[in-house]
């Protein structure tokens, strides 16, 4: 509701919508599905209870509240990372905000944080907000990205950064932060060689900073829950079907791993529910193929496909390239090859693997993705 900006709905409604519009698009689905929708409410605990899991919820509508359901689909999505995660070196000065906290306080609350700014990280959120506070009259006087390369979307480089003539410091850290009661300024090293810079650092003068320097998916609830967690995404283990590996409990969007995109968020939240409606009415995957991360990728969601129906993939990779190739291999075969213009570590990848690209495969055949 607070991303006021334009860039939603490319895929999902096929047409350009700001982020109230597009939530508003998928709220009026809900009276169709005959969905009750309990908001304000706080999950404390999900426990497996018999055949069936049980939900504690609290909430000012019905208070101290236990819900039953044989499936549960987890849809918790992210939270920000804070300067605490980062360990940034000083004082602990009032100016100090997550980039989606002051996001909030500028589209919602009418506030703005302060005039004189610094964004630490490359986000899609914390570009934006350079964008934002730059219409609102504040001067944004860099971007530092610890980095070689944008954690954004190459469109919000260019239309936050470059459209407004905001420096971008990629490979450089931030290692102290000047004030006492108020922020004063950032000293800015650059990183050479894997190696900081001192004698090159320099300072910023600023009386805001702003923290965009990722999402971590809100996972609380899963690990108490017994839900394995993938290291590579902080979200659970998923097989063909998003179920986890607490058989009735599935996952989805940006709670399983960080989308770029809202459109894939919703794409794969309605894959989950056709899932969890297949496995309440018995139905189940007949047969799993484990996938395999091969060279440049950091991650595959999920992690089995099932070779009997249409499979859809997501992937992150962890290079930078241009005119790269995504290939698929079965058992060392390659039966999936595709061109791809540019890769970056920020941007989503996705593909969909169907029954023609498993033909003729052994019942333990391995599946791996890479790109080159």
């Amino acid at each position: 509701m607070q991303c006021i900006h334009n860039g939603f709905g490319l895929i999902e409604f096929n047409e350009e919508l700001t982020g109230p519009e597009f939530a508003q698009r998928v709220e009026e689905r809900l009276p169709k599905a005959e969905v009750e929708a309990l908001c304000g409410a706080t999950v404390l605990e999900i426990r497996k209870e018999g055949d069936r899991h049980a939900v504690y919820c609290v909430s000012p509508q019905v208070g101290v509240a236990r819900i039953e359901a044989r499936a549960v689909i987890l849809a918790m999505g992210c939270r920000e990372r804070n300067r605490g995660k980062i360990r940034i070196p000083g004082t602990r000065p009032a100016g100090v905000f997550t980039a989606g906290l002051a996001q909030r306080l500028v589209n919602i609350d009418g506030y703005i944080p302060g005039k004189e700014v610094v964004i630490i990280g490359s986000g899609d959120i914390g570009l934006i907000m350079a964008r934002r506070l730059s219409w609102s009259g504040c001067k944004v006087h860099a971007v530092v990205e610890i980095l070689p390369y944008p954690s954004g979307l190459t469109r919000n480089i260019v239309q936050c950064l470059k459209d407004f003539g905001i420096p971008l410091y990629l490979s450089h850290l931030t290692t102290e932060i000047y004030g006492k009661d108020r922020v004063e300024g950032v000293e800015i090293t650059p990183i050479e060689n894997g190696a900081l810079m001192f004698g090159k650092s320099f300072r910023i003068p600023c009386d805001t900073i702003l923290l965009s320097v990722g999402l971590v998916p809100e996972n609380e609830l899963s690990r108490n829950a017994g839900i394995e967690i993938n290291p590579a995404t902080n979200g659970p283990w998923v097989d063909s079907r998003l179920m986890t590996n607490v058989p009735g409990i599935f996952a989805c969007s940006n709670v399983l791993h960080v989308h770029d995109l809202v459109d894939f968020v919703v794409e794969e939240a309605k894959a989950a529910g056709g899932f969890a409606a297949d496995w309440l009415s018995g139905a189940g995957p007949a047969h799993e193929l484990r996938l395999k991360t091969g060279p440049n990728v950091r991650y595959l969601v999920p992690g089995r496909v099932e070779p009997a129906r249409d499979n859809k993939l997501y992937l992150r990779s962890l290079v930078v390239k241009n005119d790269a190739i995504l290939e698929v291999k079965i058992d060392g075969r390659v039966v999936r090859s595709q061109k791809k213009a540019h890769i970056q570590p920020s941007e989503m990848l996705s593909l969909s693997l169907g029954p023609k690209d498993f033909s003729g495969i052994g019942q333990d055949s391995t599946v791996e993705v890479s790109l080159r």
